[in-house]
């Protein structure tokens, strides 16, 4: 029984048995009881007492015992994940992205990887730049012996991949480019790899288990405005993109379109959403349509015109 054992109860009551609640409560108890600050600090046994106070939850809570099979609790993942093609925000990036709901969706099974069995494990999330100014520097976060929740949900202090973010932060905590040289080594391979295959600066996420690399996810990385150009710029002169996929990176980033118009003359004319534009913003506005690559978190936060950014100053 482990940190890890409650990791994976909660997020298999969560998403495959839709359980809403929280058993941080339940955790945060245990540890007091006990005098501990971390939740690894916690010992086999105080796990059992801990994952038995969670399955008594969910009787309270449900009138109906844990899944202890797993294969059902199999089965309740990829059910959980069938039934999210029909969720409001599934049917908003369809609905953006022209793709018909009669295609359906699929289900991979992976092996999980885990961040949490000792101080040889790890976990991270990092962007193959800065997202903020652009530069090409590696930026990013990890924690030893923890699973990826860990470095995002504010229990522990996250510490950075590299000495040159560590002095730059001030940081008394321990880089991994000096914990773990090796594995960053690695790391810092990958992250050339992916941005010569993506031509794009990438968000990715990985886990380091018993000294080994596992990549986890790369997606696109979200960035500032500025940060943008700076990027495209540089991966020009790189050779990594030509000038006009450069300018079709700036021109069709979300993130790049979300400084809100309208705070003034000299950022007119704007870009707005060409479903919601009326007749006076369609005749000062520059309206892209479908060529926008919005996300469904765009129009779902962002009632009325969603007014995305600016292009070029007034005349």
């Amino acid at each position: 029984m482990t940190y890890a054992t409650d990791r994976l109860f909660e997020e298999v009551a969560y998403v495959a048995y839709h359980f809403h609640w929280s058993f941080e409560e339940i955790l945060e108890l245990a540890k007091e009881d006990r005098g501990y600050a971390l939740d690894t600090e916690l010992t086999a046994d105080d796990w059992v007492k801990v994952i038995a106070d969670f399955k008594a939850k969910v009787m309270e809570e449900t009138g109906e015992p844990f899944p202890q099979a797993p294969k059902d609790q199999v089965w309740a993942a990829i059910g959980a994940v069938f039934g999210s093609w029909m969720n409001q925000r599934a049917k908003t990036y369809r609905r953006l992205n022209n793709i018909p709901p009669e295609w359906g969706t699929a289900v991979n099974l992976q092996a999980m990887v885990f961040g949490n069995m000792g101080d040889d494990c790890a976990t991270g999330v990092a962007f193959t730049r800065d997202p903020s100014t652009g530069h090409n520097d590696f930026y990013g976060e990890y924690l030893v012996n923890a699973q990826g929740e860990d470095v995002v949900a504010g229990i522990r202090t996250p510490q950075n991949l590299t000495l040159r973010g560590k002095e730059m932060n001030h940081s008394k905590l321990p880089a991994m480019e000096e914990v773990m040289p090796e594995v960053f080594e690695q790391l810092d391979g990958v992250r050339h790899t992916l941005e010569a295959h993506y031509k794009d600066m990438q968000d990715i996420e990985f886990t380091v288990q018993r000294g080994t690399l596992y990549m986890l996810q790369t997606r696109t990385g979200k960035r500032t405005a500025p940060a943008a150009l700076k990027i495209a710029v540089d991966m020009v002169q790189e050779g990594l993109i030509s000038e006009a996929e450069a300018v079709e990176i700036v021109g069709t980033h979300p993130r790049h379109r979300l400084g809100v118009a309208g705070s003034g003359a000299a950022v007119q004319p704007a870009v707005v959403a060409e479903a919601t534009a009326t007749a006076d913003q369609r005749e000062r506005a520059v309206l892209l349509g479908h060529r926008l690559r919005l996300q469904s978190a765009d129009l779902l936060g962002n009632p009325g015109v969603l007014r995305l950014g600016r292009l070029a100053p007034s005349r």
